[in-house]
């Protein structure tokens, strides 16, 4: 299965018989997990929970909508609930007389209520369900289409970026001996403003050094390509693989913010390496926006 967006939309429409027809839509966004939301006509809770089972094979993440609305050619397709129209009317009449207010219930809200008009009249038992299931793999199919070809679309950009990432990586490797000279400028402008003095030229070396040895970034660099390593494995490895680039993202952003904290307060070359620093912050940032519509 190829990379996946979360975002799509497909809608099918079906006959039920000669005088009713139906139309099915699914939308779908974003979400961290698998998120399914029914709008149906009352009464068909055996159809909800078989489109549900259908849809949790079909659809790993998101929040998916599925609505499903009758559609009747003639007026021969409605008709009245009266047993849950009357009872209404019935109650509004014994409040009014009740409370002494002259009023009579209107019939345009009565008819909006849920249930109010039978939705199922015109089909025979099972119809409904039989047409409606014959075109739910219709609309699943053209909703994954939309998805498959968004996620096209996201897995191109995903790979441009980390690319930026890995050059940004590999210029900062090769000025890391900027960070020695770096500190060596750092530490004697200190020294020097401390005592006042000329400084001893291999003292200054050595605690520099010191200096550069914990400040060292090839652990985060190092880190840093191990998981660009495993971020491009996972999309040639296609799939489900939303949430594991969320994490990789969320601990390479960890490793530029050490590598910008090792490295600020320096000047001249080793500028660069925070420059470098501050593009790979802003790739990942603009990754995790698109990994969060990533199946």
């Amino acid at each position: 299965m190829p990379i996946r967006s979360m975002t799509g939309f497909a809608q099918v429409k079906g006959q039920i018989n000669g005088k009713l027809s139906f139309s099915l839509s699914l939308k779908s966004v974003n979400h961290r997990f698998l998120d399914l939301h029914f709008r149906m006509p009352s009464d068909n809770d055996a159809l909800e929970m078989k489109l549900r089972r259908l849809l949790k094979e079909k659809v790993a993440r998101g929040h998916v909508e599925l609505t499903l609305s009758i559609d009747r050619g003639t007026s021969e397709g409605f008709a009245l609930n009266r047993e849950l129209v009357g009872g209404y009317v019935n109650a509004f009449r014994a409040a009014a007389s009740e409370f002494g207010i002259i009023a009579e219930p209107d019939l345009n809200v009565i008819l909006r209520m849920p249930g109010a008009m039978d939705v199922s009249t015109g089909a025979a038992d099972g119809e409904l369900e039989a047409a409606v299931l014959g075109q739910i793999e219709e609309a699943l199919t053209r909703l994954n289409q939309m998805r498959d070809e968004e996620g096209r679309g996201i897995e191109r950009e995903l790979r441009e970026r980390m690319e930026h990432i890995q050059k940004a990586s590999a210029g900062v490797d090769r000025h890391r001996h900027a960070i020695l000279q770096g500190y060596v400028e750092k530490l004697r402008a200190r020294m020097q403003e401390l005592i006042g003095a000329q400084v001893d030229p291999e003292r200054l070396l050595q605690e520099a050094a010191l200096l550069v040895d914990r400040s060292d970034i090839q652990e985060e660099l190092v880190r840093l390509q191990t998981h660009i390593k495993h971020f491009l494995g996972l999309l040639d490895e296609k799939g489900e693989v939303g949430k594991k680039l969320d994490f990789l993202l969320q601990e390479m952003n960890r490793e530029a913010n050490t590598l910008l904290s090792k490295t600020s307060g320096l000047a001249g070359d080793a500028l660069k390496i925070t420059e470098m620093g501050l593009v790979m912050k802003s790739e990942i940032e603009k990754l995790r926006e698109q990994v969060q519509n990533v199946e």
